[in-house]
């Protein structure tokens, strides 16, 4: 299993560092979708959000699972789409942003932003998972 994610974050690197290195371009999925509907964007951005939706499509028909499905229903997901939205757009980028290419090129804000981040993570699973009823602590 950690094998997976390992392999996962590596392809993610590679293909955020051949995107800033080929391009000069972030990969922030939240900048990359925001232009979608801001402004006229290039084919490249078209091109890596059809990427990761051909990712799990190839994941599927190899007959591979796609972890992290959820189960609610479609008013909580679209709520929770527009928390994340509003989100990104207050801290200036999402985590894929932030994290993976922010912080690789030193940005300060980012590695704030990323500790942030990490931080609330830390404290919402926590909350989820022994404070509230039906956790798992």
């Amino acid at each position: 299993m950690y094998l997976h994610a390992l392999e996962g974050g590596l392809l993610i690197g590679i293909a955020a560092s051949l995107l800033l290195l080929g391009s000069g371009q972030i990969a922030g999925i939240s900048g990359i979708l925001g232009s979608l509907v801001e402004q006229h964007p290039g084919a490249w951005r078209w091109s890596f959000l059809a990427g990761l939706l051909v990712a799990v499509a190839l994941v599927r028909l190899a007959g591979g699972a796609v972890p992290g499905q959820l189960a609610m229903g479609w008013p909580l997901l679209v709520g929770s789409g527009l928390l994340v939205g509003f989100g990104t757009r207050l801290g200036s980028g999402c985590t894929s942003g932030h994290g993976l290419c922010g912080m690789g090129n030193l940005s300060t804000r980012s590695i704030v932003a990323t500790l942030v981040f990490m931080a609330v993570a830390f404290v919402t699973v926590f909350v989820v998972r022994h404070l509230l009823p039906g956790g798992e602590g």
